[in-house]
């Protein structure tokens, strides 16, 4: 079918997706569709033009490649970062609650110290007047029994 065309121009060739333009001969052919990229013995890949008239098939090959290529490039470099975030995220709980939990023990320590001193304070004050049974003090309050 491509090769009714071949007296005619590129633009009327390529109208048709199945078809390849080659400029060695100007020349209409059906697309190799058995081999990904066309023989050199149908038409040079400097020469063939499939899609556009004015982009070589060659350039297009390279350009398709190089934006593919970029696209593979951005996706893992997209991976690679979620899965940093990802780990980064996770790890940061960890600090969190080792932080939190240093805190509480700190707090924790602080308390016991003030209950400390408020028993020793109490105890001072029994003392003084004599609530608290002391083997120093000889004098002790008097129970009525």
């Amino acid at each position: 079918a491509c090769a009714e065309f071949s007296p005619g121009s590129c633009e009327a060739c390529l109208k048709y997706v199945s078809c390849l333009w080659c400029y060695t001969n100007n020349t209409c052919i059906d697309y190799p569709v058995r081999s990904i990229l066309p023989p050199s013995s149908l038409c040079s890949l400097s020469n063939a033009r499939w899609g556009v008239c004015w982009i070589k098939f060659e350039a297009l090959i390279i350009a398709i490649a190089v934006v593919a290529g970029l696209v593979l490039v951005s996706i893992a470099v997209c991976c690679c970062y979620c899965c940093y975030c990802r780990r980064r995220s996770t790890s940061r709980p960890d600090e969190e609650e080792e932080r939190l939990a240093r805190k509480r023990e700190e707090r924790r320590l602080q308390s016991l110290q003030r209950k400390h001193e408020r028993k020793l304070k109490h105890d001072e004050i029994r003392k003084k007047y004599g609530l608290l049974q002391d083997s120093d003090n000889p004098y002790s309050r008097f129970e009525n029994e």
